[in-house]
């Protein structure tokens, strides 16, 4: 009776059969997501630590930001999306900021809080959701397989697969190149291309789960050729230990050290102004977009291109950005990783919900999460950007004036490091194409496209 009750509960909850998914396939899902997204916890505390901040006080709060802007994120609108600060944002917040202009960290985190004070109210008052809903539908399948190309180029760079090379900007890792060592990054570069065969394979055969196998397998691997001397930690090379390291114990660390360290004294200054319409610009096109992406390859936009309940996720990550903030962390943005979950079945909040559990317990066991190897989840990325590219086969090819703006869209992304330029230089291209070619009544084309296109174009000049 009780395993009954447990799963009406659930039922209830999340409406599982009714958005075609089970309790097992969801948890999975969850799982899944947390372990490709799972590297923020690694990665986060020493980008931020460079801005002066405590790396063990920023651990804690990424942890408990992300949990709770998940758990909002389940409740307020039951879908899979994960999130956690993010990528891009952190960098933007330590480097530009703190570093490259000069505000200490307490003023940076005093904007993140600001922001998100005022995405709230963006979210409130219907203008999130009325971008969203004025971007055309072949644009939003254009974000979907753009975020596919992009998520599975830092798949390749996380493996160090692809490298930097003065001449061409990217190219091959050369396994037998000046500055490459093949016991720490070039076995770290083969695993994962191991480890991207492994899940392919595992997807070919529709194995439930592969995408998690794949990442758990690649990371066994790792740890086997540890073990035999073949592949040696060298942390100057960011390659450490593959193996969970307990000597400090469980305990949490201390959120003191970053707790509500808001400082608002150049709060009306012109220049905290435009490091919050920069953080503010970047998180609103980042979420919009992943939320577009994820959801298009889910199959859960309707028929005009609408998400229900997006109000309910975009504030979720509203809410998520500003207690970040007084926690000790940058921007919470929704991750794009969350396609990883998707990719295995994830419809629910139950997906989200169980990311978030896993995200609460990485607090005591942090020494497990972080020696996940980024080899590991970087075939997970590669194969997801597969999944998603797939979204590219319903763009009207047949009409230049949808099909060039979404190629811009879609290349602008990985290219330029960066989902909201490819939604900017999309939005840009769409409405000029439209516009000189006489297509704009015909399409009845949304007013608010004309004011996105105004102020991207305004971004460019000005900021």
């Amino acid at each position: 009776m009780k395993e009954k009750g447990n799963a009406d509960f659930f039922e209830r909850t999340f409406h599982l059969k009714e958005n075609g998914s089970t309790f097992k396939t969801e948890v999975l899902a969850g799982v899944t997501t947390f372990m490709t997204m799972a590297y923020i916890l690694a990665v986060n505390p020493p980008m931020l630590a460079d801005a002066g901040m405590d790396k063990g006080a920023v651990f804690t709060a990424t942890a408990l930001a992300s949990c709770l802007a998940t758990v909002l994120m389940a409740l307020f609108s039951n879908y899979p999306f994960v999130l956690a600060p993010g990528m891009g944002l952190n960098a933007y917040f330590a480097y530009t900021v703190v570093l490259g202009m000069g505000y200490s960290w307490q003023i940076a985190l005093t904007a993140v809080f600001v922001e998100g004070i005022i995405f709230i109210i963006l979210s409130l008052t219907n203008v999130r959701e009325a971008i969203f809903n004025s971007i055309p539908m072949n644009l939003k399948h254009a974000v979907s397989a753009g975020i596919g190309l992009f998520i599975a180029f830092i798949g390749l760079q996380n493996a160090g697969i692809v490298q930097a090379n003065p001449s061409t900007l990217v190219s091959f890792i050369s396994f037998g190149g000046e500055g490459i060592e093949m016991s720490s990054t070039g076995i770290s570069a083969l695993l994962a291309l191991i480890g991207v065969l492994i899940t392919a394979v595992l997807l070919v055969k529709n194995v439930k789960g592969g995408i998690l196998i794949g990442i758990l397998s690649t990371w066994i691997i790792g740890i086997i050729c540890e073990f035999a001397g073949l592949y040696i930690p060298n942390p100057e090379v960011g390659c450490y230990s593959l193996l969970p390291d307990f000597s400090a114990g469980l305990s949490v660390p201390s959120l003191a050290p970053t707790f509500f360290k808001l400082d608002f004294s150049n709060i009306l200054s012109l220049d905290f102004l435009v490091v919050v319409f920069a953080f503010l610009f970047v998180d609103v096109f980042d979420t919009l977009g992943t939320v577009i992406g994820v959801a298009s390859k889910a199959d859960m936009l309707d028929k005009d291109g609408k998400l229900p309940r997006i109000r309910g996720a975009l504030l979720a990550d509203a809410v998520g950005t500003t207690a970040g903030a007084v926690l000790g962390t940058s921007t919470i943005t929704t991750f794009v990783e969350s396609a990883s979950g998707v990719a295995e079945g994830g419809r629910t909040g139950l997906t989200a919900w169980v990311a978030a559990i896993l995200f609460a317990i990485s607090l005591l066991l942090s020494p497990i999460f972080l020696a996940i190897p980024s080899f590991a989840t970087a075939p997970a990325l590669i194969m997801v950007g597969f999944l998603m590219i797939s979204s590219i086969l319903k763009v009207d090819f047949e009409d230049l004036t949808e099909a060039i703006p979404a190629f811009i869209c879609i290349i602008a992304m990985p290219f330029m490091y960066s989902i909201s330029e490819g939604i900017s230089f999309g939005i840009i291209s769409y409405v000029v194409i439209n516009l000189v070619t006489g297509k704009v009544k015909e399409k009845k084309m949304p007013i608010l496209m004309y004011i996105l296109a105004i102020l991207f174009v305004l971004k460019y000049i000005f900021l």
